[in-house]
């Protein structure tokens, strides 16, 4: 993969060996690698190319223009399988993969990010149950650096890939000294959204004021969106929709409103189940739908 400023790619071998052959890392700025690495505070660890962009901008945005804060993006499959129509119809799998890779590292510059790792998995590796080469990527990752919060999809996405990568992270994460790790992760929407949680439990990404942020970023991803998936509508409109029906009885607070899925309980006592911790959320909302039902019902 060929870049105008080629100097931004550097050598992995000297600092960390990836298990992928062809994972890279883009610093866009140009800074070493362990440095770039050593200053990130909020992380998002995504499936695919655009994941970020969708799910994490809650943490691009509070790093895009702050001195002290820089955002850092793990994308972890290679973007075989994507789909592709119009002007990307005929483009091979081979093909589609370097484009879906250079659209994520242009994204990492628009958006000011401070690292940018591509690990090149199949997804078929990131879904099994037994292959840990992820979660090892993740654990080097992870191990240079002490992010305050990381991102990546929540427990209740439909998406197994996005499965994978979750259950990857907080493997990696409870590899690491409980003193080197982040202070929160959030789990995120992308192929399932939040709203069924109740209220009280959903963890509030405000973003309001970065319409222009976000349009510019899920632009960039146009082998996606020209093959025929509209992610940059769906997501902005699913962040409005949030912002207005989060509250029925007052006025919209928020423009733009993302819900996470609070994880950080999983990182800080490793005794957590993470099938039960999920399913407890599903089944307080189940609960919560009858005991309203049957209030009404006089049952």
């Amino acid at each position: 993969m060929q870049c105008a400023a080629a100097f931004f790619f550097q050598p992995l071998i000297s600092f960390m060996k990836f298990s992928q052959n062809a994972a890279s890392v883009l610093v866009p700025d140009g800074q070493p690698l362990p440095e770039a690495l050593r200053r990130i505070t909020h992380l998002g660890i995504g499936a695919h190319q655009d994941d970020l962009e969708f799910m994490a901008l809650h943490g691009i945005a509070a790093c895009f223009h702050a001195p002290d804060r820089w955002f850092g993006g793990v994308t972890c499959t290679n973007g075989a399988g994507s789909s592709r129509a119009g002007a990307y119809a005929a483009f091979t799998d081979e093909a589609m993969q370097v484009v879906r890779r250079e659209e994520q590292d242009l994204a990492a510059r628009v958006g000011r990010y401070g690292y940018m790792a591509q690990l090149d998995h199949p997804s078929a590796q990131v879904k099994s149950a037994t292959d840990l080469r992820l979660e090892d990527d993740l654990f080097q990752i992870l191990s240079g650096c002490q992010p305050e919060i990381v991102y990546t999809h929540q427990p209740a996405d439909k998406h197994d890939t996005h499965i994978g990568v979750m259950a990857a992270v907080i493997g990696a994460i409870r590899r690491l000294p409980q003193s080197n790790r982040p202070k929160a992760v959030h789990g995120c929407e992308v192929w399932r959204n939040l709203d069924w949680m109740d209220d009280g439990e959903k963890t509030l990404h405000n973003l309001s004021g970065h319409e222009v942020l976000a349009g510019a970023l899920s632009g960039i991803f146009d082998s996606q969106i020209a093959g025929g998936k509209r992610y940059d509508l769906a997501v902005m409109g699913r962040h409005r929709a949030n912002a207005t029906f989060f509250n029925s009885h007052a006025s919209d607070g928020a423009d733009a409103l993302a819900y996470a899925m609070d994880l950080t309980p999983l990182i800080q006592d490793d005794s957590l189940d993470l099938v039960d911790y999920t399913m407890g959320f599903i089944e307080r909302f189940s609960a919560k739908v009858r005991s309203t039902l049957e209030k009404r019902l006089g049952r």
